[in-house]
């Protein structure tokens, strides 16, 4: 950044506490065309201000700058042919809390499936392999799934997930696939009407087993059931009973971008609860983009 800019830059932060709230939008309207270089400056006259309005002002405007950053970072993972899908969960919980520590998060996730690794073999079938994984999860690192009237920001956060083993029924599952994935087991996200559902998918086995069904499902596993395994009739069982029924061919594996619109929604309604409903608009931005995107790739 040159001087001159610099000096512009700061020349609009110190209007910030001007009282005419025409001058504040119009400051606001220039600040919010920068990156999120300029927050450490806004922090530093915000900490440095004693009236209450301009610390208000520059709070929202930070949080305006750092929820454009976050959004153009979901543009640009959303628009990947093949997107990782710890990248995507790492933006959306950044949003919520952004002092999080990306190399934090990596790290523990390398060090969960380092764990689940050491204790596998070649011998091993699909269904020993989850079992193993499940028992890491479940019973090594105790993960926990809070339940709907106990979920809050934090409990849809990764980070927040890996540093408590607690987590929303989303976002636990979200971590669950990361995981499954990383150790190279075709783990795929199914979206049941009730909870995330995951499925083993591979065709080859999956064809020997289930000969007279065209499908790559191998069998099912519900996280919040601590990874419980279920088998193509058991669902069909379930699917029977639920109004309107659901025929099992439909819940087919969705894509990343659909686990994540998932998580949106569910920290939706959770901001609805704690009356956070300032994120109300914002989460619908990201829906859209996530949403734009993947009619895009359907259309391919």
């Amino acid at each position: 950044m040159t001087t001159v800019r610099k000096s512009k830059l700061l020349a609009l932060i110190s209007l910030l506490d001007d009282p005419d709230q025409m001058i504040f939008d119009a400051v606001e309207k220039e600040l919010l065309k920068e990156s999120a270089r300029i927050i450490p400056d806004l922090e530093y006259v915000w900490e440095s201000t004693v009236h209450d309005v301009c610390q208000e002002r520059i709070g929202r405007l930070i949080r305006k700058i750092r929820f454009k950053e976050e959004i153009r970072h979901l543009r640009g993972w959303s628009a990947k042919s093949d997107p990782d899908l710890l990248e995507g969960f790492i933006i959306i919980s950044r949003y919520l809390f952004p002092e999080i520590s990306v190399e934090k998060v990596y790290r523990r996730i390398e060090e969960l499936r380092k764990r689940v690794w050491v204790e596998l073999n070649n011998s091993l079938t699909s269904l020993e392999k989850i079992t193993v994984l499940n028992h890491i999860f479940f019973n090594e690192y105790r993960f926990r799934i809070v339940s709907d009237n106990q979920e809050n920001m934090k409990s849809h956060s990764v980070a927040h997930l890996l540093e408590s083993a607690t987590g929303s029924m989303v976002a636990f599952s979200l971590l669950y696939q990361i995981v499954a994935r990383k150790l190279e087991f075709p783990v795929r996200y199914i979206d049941f009407p009730r909870h995330p559902l995951l499925a083993y998918a591979d065709r080859k086995i999956a064809a020997r087993v289930h000969p007279d069904v065209e499908t790559d499902i191998l069998f099912y596993i519900n996280p919040s059931g601590k990874g419980s395994i279920s088998g193509r009739r058991e669902l069909e069982f379930v699917l029977r009973k639920m109004n309107p029924v659901i025929e099992i061919n439909r819940l087919e594996p969705g894509s990343s971008s659909t686990f994540l619109l998932r998580l949106l929604e569910s920290i939706d309604q959770s901001a609805a609860l704690t009356g956070e409903t300032y994120r109300s608009q914002e989460i619908q931005q990201m829906k859209k983009v996530l949403g734009a995107h993947l009619k895009v790739k359907n259309l391919k």
